[in-house]
């Protein structure tokens, strides 16, 4: 028990660096994220999956950003952006940039899969119907892709949440902070602590996205997500 002290210590929990401090910050890195994320990646799924051009290059380019490691893109960054920012910017974008390039692969491809794989029938219904080809993509396409795309967000999500400790390699705050400041200081409590608080907050975030789904998801959709 004695590695779990730290995380149950009343005086560890508040201040501005304390473990509910380091969770706001960490949540709001996640966040912060999934919107430059989603405003990249899904609008370039949505075309793909409504026009099924630049395929080939999609998949391409999001198995390569994939591959990426995730560390040493961040350490690159640090260097490249230290002599342009004087401020806390010079660490700040390069965490952003790394944790965006992480999130934008799942939301683009599942964005692209759910368009795809909308039934050509009910395409053809509401084009015979008179609808516009944005209100097909609006009301037909983007509504029974949404399966996919929660599926999307949630994978994201739960990566920039798991990944998002890599911000304090670059001097930042986070539950990455817990880990990264144990370690130095050979406090395998507060390491603990750390990695027992981003596991309690992916289980947390994905069940709120879960009930989301549940809500927006039309009941003979759900199984598909």
């Amino acid at each position: 028990m004695k590695f779990f002290g730290y995380l149950f210590d009343p005086a560890r929990w508040g201040g501005s660096d304390g473990i509910l401090a380091l969770c706001g910050q960490h949540l709001e890195y996640t966040l912060v994220t999934l919107l430059i994320a989603g405003v990249i990646g899904f609008p370039i799924g949505l075309y793909v999956g409504h026009t099924r051009r630049g395929v080939t290059l999609v998949v391409g380019l999001a198995n390569a950003l994939r591959a990426l490691p995730s560390l040493g893109i961040l350490v690159l960054l640090v260097i490249l952006c230290g002599p342009l920012f004087t401020s806390d910017l010079a660490f700040e974008l390069p965490s952003l940039i790394v944790l965006v390039l992480l999130a934008v692969p799942p939301i683009m491809t599942t964005t692209y899969a759910g368009i795809a794989a909308v039934d050509p029938a009910a395409v053809d219904a509401a084009r015979g119907m008179g609808y516009r080809p944005l209100g097909i993509v609006f009301q037909v396409e983007i509504p029974c892709a949404l399966p996919f795309i929660f599926s999307g967000l949630r994978n994201a999500t739960l990566q920039v949440i798991s990944t998002a400790t890599i911000a304090a390699y670059a001097s930042l705050g986070g539950l990455g902070r817990l880990i990264i400041d144990g370690r130095a200081q050979s406090d395998y409590g507060q390491m603990v602590a750390g990695a027992v608080m981003v596991g309690v907050l992916v289980i947390l975030v994905d069940f709120l996205i879960s009930v989301v789904a549940r809500l927006m998801v039309s009941r003979g959709l759900r199984r598909i997500g």
